[in-house]
Order: C-alpha cells, then structure tokens, then sequence
C-alpha cells in the first residue's frame, strides 16, 4: 500500500507554520514513508521555512479577512473560490488522506476543499487551535472536523481535546540541567550565576526593553547577569558597567533559543502561544507580560501556566523599572520559590503536543477507506 499522504494548512505566521513543522517531524519520527505536503502563501514566512525544513510546498491564493468594508471585502468570495478550487487540485495531486489545520490564510480555504463533493470524497480534517482564543478560519473548520486539538480547555470550540502547542524537538528535548554548563559558558556567564533571560519576540519590545535596561543597575546589585535580546532594530540605553557587576549580555537576536533557555533561572517575554508553549515545555518559569494591543488573547494564552504557580502576569504598562528591580530581582534571590515555579511550569508544560498531533492524524486517517492509488 502506498504510503499516507498528511497535508499540513498553516501557513502565514510563525504561530502558524512553527506547529505545522514540529508536526511535520513528529509524523516523519512515526513513519519516515509518510508523504507530506504544506499548504502556503507566497506572502508568508512559509516561503521559507518550510524549505529550510526539507518539505514540499504547495502555494495558494490566500484568503485574509478584510477587518474593515473595503475593496478586498468584496473581491473576498471570489478569493475564496479561486482557493478552494487551488486547493482541492492540490488534494487531488498528492492524494490527501487526511488535513491538519493550524488556522491562518491557508487553514479555511483547506477546511472547505476538504469537504465533499458532487464527484469527490471528502478527506477528513484534524484542527489544532494553538491559541486561547480561536480564530475565525478554526471556528469554521472546527464544525466538521473529526477532531479539535487545542492548547487550552476553552478556546471557543466544542468538543477539544487538549494537547499543547506542538514545538520544534530541540525545545522538547531540551535538558536545561545537563547543558546549563555550556549554555552558560557560550554567553559568558560564570557556572554559578543567577541569569534572567530578557526577549520579546524576533523584534523585540520595546516596553520590556527600557524596564530591564532600567533596571541594570539594581539587578547587578543584587547578583544577576542578564541575557538580553532585545530586536535588531532596537539600542538599549544601558549604563556603564561597573568594574565587579555580573554580565549584562545584549545581543540583537537569540540564534540558539534552546542555549538560551538552558543557561536562565527565570525569563521576562510576551506571553504568544509558541512563547508560552516552548518556555513551559523546558520548565522555564517566566515573568510574562502580554501584547497590550488586540483582544486580550495573549493574557489568556500566559494563565494556565501562571495560575499552575509556573509563573507570574504582569501587564505591559506596570513592567517598570522598579517592578524589575524589585518584584523579579526579589524572586531571583529566593531559591527556594523559583525552584517551586520551576517545577510548576515544568508540570504545566507539553512536551509531546507534536507527537500527540500527529498520532490523531494517522488514527483519523485509518478511519477513512484510503484513495484509489
């Protein structure tokens, strides 16, 4: 028999194409023959991901929701259209056997091609909703799938089932203790410091970066080396270092994020469904400070791991300076209460999100009498 045929829909964003990869390779770990193909926009990051990665790409017209009455508003149906009849030729070409939707630009157009048609089977979907709130394309598509996968109990979709965010291997391999030596060593942080990981996304952010920037000066007063990623568009307005201050290592963009997360007691970040996803699942706990624009997604993403005790929420506007020096600084000198968050967001984590994704897709898949070949 020829081997099963798992298209992937999620392209457009990283918190779309990042779950879509790790189970890409989670499928690939289950049978090396599976055949995978990923749907995409040649607006999105996919473009290039997805090659980096080693899988096959297929393009279609993608179908954003216009938020406001406009030209695109109207032209929206025969976008929709011209998607559906892309997509379902993609089906047709690599005999789909079962859709995993992530959501985004690609996720809807996939949904509908799935279904059944005149002259057609329909090829049955597994929806993963990463966020605490779904989006409009997963509502859609949560109606006739046969299975809802999602981080959280309540994202708005009946019927889920919970199995965190699906993060790349490296992350849910990740044994901070074993490589806390070397991460610490490859940013110049002594074996015994006390180190706060600072990050805001690939940018940066910019609120996060002036309260820690602020507040340098008390951190390296009471002992701890900061590792700072704050966004290769931003500058830190750092003080000059004393002669005995423990490092403040600032760099553009963090490359090696497992070294990263290996090498911190504690993380101040944005609280999006990868961040919290990766940092949970290496049982980092983490100061997270949601986005204070849009519709409240990132708070709710950041609350099953802060009320498991993993960790604190803070808003955007109350991450001052003193906040830092005061709040974070005085969790960073208790040891025994960060190693009890620690273990909270250890126990709050999901490692196997992507290995669990990818065994509901082959069981749905079995489910189905398979294409003529």
């Amino acid at each position: 028999m020829n081997a099963l045929s798992v298209v992937l829909a999620g392209g457009g964003t990283a918190g779309h194409v990042e779950p879509a990869m790790a189970v890409a390779d989670a499928l690939m770990a289950l049978d090396p023959d599976i055949r995978i193909t990923v749907l995409g926009t040649e607006r999105g990051l996919e473009t290039r991901l997805v090659p980096e990665r080693g899988y096959h790409l297929e393009l279609i017209t993608p179908v954003p929701l216009p938020r406001k009455p406009s030209g695109d508003l109207m032209r929206l149906p025969l976008r929709v259209r011209r998607a559906i009849r892309q997509t379902r030729a993609v089906f047709d070409d690599v005999e789909a056997d079962v859709v995993i939707g992530f959501g985004g630009y690609v996720a809807l157009p996939a949904y509908l091609a799935a279904r059944a048609g005149v002259r057609r089977r329909s090829v049955p979907v597994v929806v993963h909703e990463a966020n605490a709130s779904a989006g409009w394309a997963n509502r859609v598509g949560a109606r006739s799938a046969r299975r809802v996968l999602s981080a959280v109990p309540d994202p708005g979709l009946r019927h889920v089932e919970v199995v965190g965010v699906p993060v790349r291997a490296t992350i849910t391999s990740l044994d901070r203790q074993a490589l806390r030596a070397e991460a610490r060593a490859h940013f110049g942080f002594s074996d015994d410091a006390t180190v706060l990981l600072v990050f805001g996304g690939s940018q940066g952010a910019q609120s996060i970066n002036r309260a820690v920037a602020g507040a340098a000066e008390d951190l390296a007063a009471v002992g701890v080396s900061v590792l700072h990623a704050h966004g290769p568009k931003n500058v830190l307005d750092l003080r000059s270092p004393a002669a005995d201050d423990p490092p403040y290592v600032a760099v553009p963009y963090l490359s090696r994020m497992d070294l990263a997360y290996a090498a911190a007691d504690l993380a101040i970040c944005r609280s999006g469904a990868i961040t919290v996803a990766e940092v949970s699942a290496v049982g980092l706990p983490a100061v997270y400070v949601p986005l204070p624009i849009g519709n409240g997604e990132q708070r709710l993403n950041a609350l099953p791991v802060v009320n498991a005790g993993g960790g604190l929420l803070v808003d955007d506007a109350d991450l001052t300076p003193a906040f830092v020096a005061n709040t974070v600084g005085g969790l960073l000198a208790d040891p025994s209460r960060l190693a009890a968050m620690t273990t909270s967001a250890a126990l709050a984590g999901h490692r196997d999100a992507a290995q669990r994704v990818a065994e509901v897709a082959v069981a749905v898949a079995a489910e189905f009498p398979r294409r003529s070949r």
